[in-house]
Formats: structure tokens, sequence, C-alpha cells
């Protein structure tokens, strides 16, 4: 029986902040996922860090989960770790590699990692806006999705989830967005989407902001289900 190798990237260092808890984020997607199976191929899975060499074996990898951020307030600044250049073959390999049908699931705060990397918005369809982007406090939600747009969704109504709602993002005019949150005032904005302009394919959705919204059995469904149809493509 042959395998499909997951790799869980978690935020650290440059690409952590003191609100998210990536390790433990992490950990949750790792134990979910590891139990995929995929046209008979069990899931051999690992997660690390987000440390410059983090991807040096990319080229093995089916899946590549992204559960990372942005930096703490004023790491970069004092030059604590890495400095670009170290930094630039990971950004090098990581955008080669989706570009060249690499299948990426990215969650939450991956909206809001490598802003030093214009390439990233378009691996992944959007982004995080500064200034303009926000979210409202954390809670129970429900996020209505696109029944029937897509093999993701279909059949799955919505999720149900206590997350933050990620309110004003970017997206890309060709990414296909399958779900939304409402703020406070009512607007919907997009939460869920898939990006395949850039060569590979990538789901991102803007939930997961800590394990809460992974004790979420829908939210979990829809995680298993954007897994299977990255590795079905």
């Amino acid at each position: 029986m042959t395998t499909t190798r997951i790799l869980v990237l978690a935020g650290r260092g440059r690409h952590e902040d003191p609100w998210h808890d990536h390790a433990a984020t992490s950990h949750r997607l790792a134990l979910l996922l590891a139990g995929l199976d995929v046209g008979g191929r069990t899931a051999d899975l690992a997660v690390r860090s987000t440390f410059p060499d983090a991807l040096d074996d990319l080229d093995d990898v089916d899946l590549l989960v992204v559960n990372a951020g942005t930096s703490w307030p004023g790491l970069r600044e004092a030059g604590i770790g890495p400095d670009d250049e170290a930094w630039a073959p990971f950004h090098a390999r990581l955008d080669a590699w989706a570009r060249d049908g690499g299948r990426i699931l990215a969650v939450h705060q991956a909206a809001n990692a490598f802003g030093d990397r214009p390439e990233w918005e378009e691996v992944l369809g959007g982004r995080w806006v500064p200034g303009e982007s926000m979210h409202p406090p954390l809670g129970a939600t429900t996020v209505p999705l696109a029944v029937g747009a897509h093999p993701i969704t279909e059949g799955l109504a919505a999720v149900d989830v206590v997350d933050e709602r990620y309110c004003r993002l970017r997206v890309a005019p060709t990414s296909q967005v399958l779900g939304w949150v409402t703020d406070d005032d009512g607007e919907r904005h997009p939460a869920l989407w898939v990006a395949d302009g850039h060569g590979g394919r990538t789901v991102y959705s803007a939930l997961g902001h800590d394990v809460r919204a992974y004790d979420s059995p829908s939210h979990a469904e829809l995680l298993l289900r954007s897994a299977t149809w990255l590795l079905e493509g």
C-alpha cells in the first residue's frame, strides 16, 4: 500500500504571534488528517515548525498544510532569527512547488503569512490586508457554504463553530468562494475559497483560531473534504 505524504507547517518565530497557538492547532490538524484515506493510500504525516529549511524536501510532499501567520510585534525589527536572505530559498521552493501542481490546504492566519512575499497572495488566492481586514470578537458562528457549487461543499450546508470571523479579506477574482462569515453589521465576507490560477490547487479556510474550532464536527468534515479534493485532483 502506498502512502500520501502530508506536511503540516506550524508557525514559529517570524511566523507566529502572541494570539495564536500554532503548535496546538497544528497538532489538532495532524490528528484529523492522520486518518485520511484517499484511493487506498494512508497518510504519512509530519508537523514542522517554520524554519528556513522546513521545506527542503518539499518535492516529496503530496499535501502541504499551512498553519502559520505573521511575527510577534517587534521581532523582525529587532533582528531576531534568520534574516530575509536566509528565508529566500524557503519562499522560492514553496512558490515553485505550488506552481508546479502543488496541493495546499491553508487555514486561518495563513492569509496573514509571508507578507513580504507578494507571490504568496497569488498562490493562496487572496490575503489579509493590514489596516483593512479585521475580525469581530471570537464567538459561536455559522458559516454558510455554497452547496452544489463544488465537491468540497456538496451536501454540507454550513459549518457551526466557535471561531474568529475574518472580514474584508482581499480575494482574487479567479478564486471560487465557497463560504462566508457575517460581520456584526450583517455584511457577508468570503471565508472559504479554492484557487488554481497559479498552476496548482489551494483551499483556504479562514477558520481555525484555536483548538475550539477543531471541536466542531462540521468544521472537521469541511477540512477532510478539502484535503480529499486536493489530493484526488
